[in-house]
């Protein structure tokens, strides 16, 4: 029930600007509002599996996600001390129709923007939210220059410190889960393979593939500590500390922090998934409504997701039917995959005897039953969320 009615959508991220693009395909009139100036170049890799990628084929926007990413041939584990592999999974010989990609977040986010302007949607940047308030009126929102703006539907795409979130379920305090997470994106050495490797050790564990058909290679290095971290994407660290950190890992490792001048860090917080996701001609999707750890590569595919069901329900059903629709149908989805990022987390950093087994029988599993590791997430990357629409 879309046609003509004007939707605002808050943020110019991933779940945003696809959201946009979805609602206006079905005939809304759809403004983003984005706090930075400008749509610039910010973070470093993500990966889109096929979950990720068969909405943005249903969008129009695979072929030009795939012009920018890089297919993935698969995933090595390996002991980040000694180097010796613990796993392959050979994702483009076993799984050729279902491809995951490599992709810089800036290039999919120009990839969704050029798509949503495409449709017709407005980008409204240096646009700053200081609040929302809903209630027995019209989403308003109290912009940074003291003015108000006033919604017919509100769509809360503004990520991790939601005003939106904020004003339907009031503030929850994250918890810090004792990990950081250190980001750089090195210029590659010739002929990068695109594979993305994990180097897992006591503690901690690094995760690195190809970026920009291989001119880049993406690093993210993990490290368990007690001392709290700002939970932020600009912050930057002294590279002697990740050094210091991974010095016990193999040489090839050892290299790529040598390089790395300026690495962001970022610490890793729990948040509970959102109580209410929509109310009073108002909903959140993406990061806003159930944020993750990184440890499973979700998290752009969960905001692709959400996006393509939000904008299928509105065009069914009048708001409020549609927006308890939407949450009914994802809300189950999106938190058994932050329970499995978080068990991730922990898989990664064994160390004693727990991890000397966990390393056998993943080495046995590899030689015995590949497809059998493969299919534990067929749960995740087999759904096809635009396949009812």
């Amino acid at each position: 029930m879309l046609n003509g009615r004007n939707v605002t959508v808050l943020g110019a991220g991933i779940a945003g600007l696809a959201v946009a693009r979805a609602l206006a395909q079905r005939g809304a009139q759809v403004t983003v509002l984005e706090q930075a100036p400008e749509i610039r170049e910010v973070g470093a890799g993500l990966q889109i599996s096929p979950n990720g990628l068969r909405v943005l084929d249903a969008l129009g926007l695979g072929a030009a996600a795939s012009v920018e990413g890089r297919r993935a041939e698969a995933v090595e584990l390996a002991d980040g001390e000694t180097g010796a592999q613990v796993l392959r999974l050979d994702l483009a010989a076993r799984r050729p129709q279902t491809p995951f990609l490599y992709m810089h977040r800036a290039d999919l986010i120009q990839v969704l923007a050029a798509g949503a302007r495409a449709e017709g949607v407005e980008i409204r940047l240096g646009q700053g939210v200081q609040g929302v308030r809903l209630g027995a009126h019209p989403p308003r929102l109290t912009m940074a220059d003291g003015g108000e703006v006033e919604a017919e539907l509100l769509i809360g795409a503004d990520g991790l410190h939601s005003k939106l979130r904020q004003a339907l379920n009031g503030t929850v305090a994250p918890f810090f889960t004792h990990q950081v997470a250190w980001r750089a994106a090195l210029p590659a050495e010739p002929d990068i393979a695109p594979v993305a490797r994990v180097f897992m050790g006591p503690g901690r564990h690094l995760v690195t593939y190809p970026l920009r058909d291989g001119r880049l290679r993406n690093i993210v290095a993990v490290e368990e500590r007690q001392r709290w971290a700002e939970e932020s994407w600009s912050l930057t660290d002294d590279p002697l500390a990740l050094r210091i950190a991974f010095e016990n890992f193999v040489p090839e490792v050892r290299g790529w922090l040598d390089r790395i001048e300026r690495p962001n860090l970022w610490g890793l917080f729990r948040h509970p998934v959102a109580a209410r996701w929509h109310g009073h001609g108002a909903a959140i999707l993406g990061d806003a409504a159930h944020p993750t750890l990184p440890f499973l590569a979700q998290g752009a595919n969960m905001a692709l997701e959400d996006a393509w069901v939000l904008a299928v329900a509105l065009a069914r059903a009048e708001p409020d039917a549609a927006f308890a629709a939407y949450q009914a149908t994802r809300e189950a989805r999106v938190r058994r995959i932050v329970e499995a990022a978080n068990s991730n987390a922990r898989n990664y950093h064994l160390s004693g005897l727990k991890r000397d087994v966990a390393h056998l029988g993943l080495r046995a599993l590899n030689r015995f039953a590949p497809d059998r590791i493969i299919g534990r997430f067929d749960w995740l990357y087999d759904y096809d969320v635009t396949k009812d629409a």
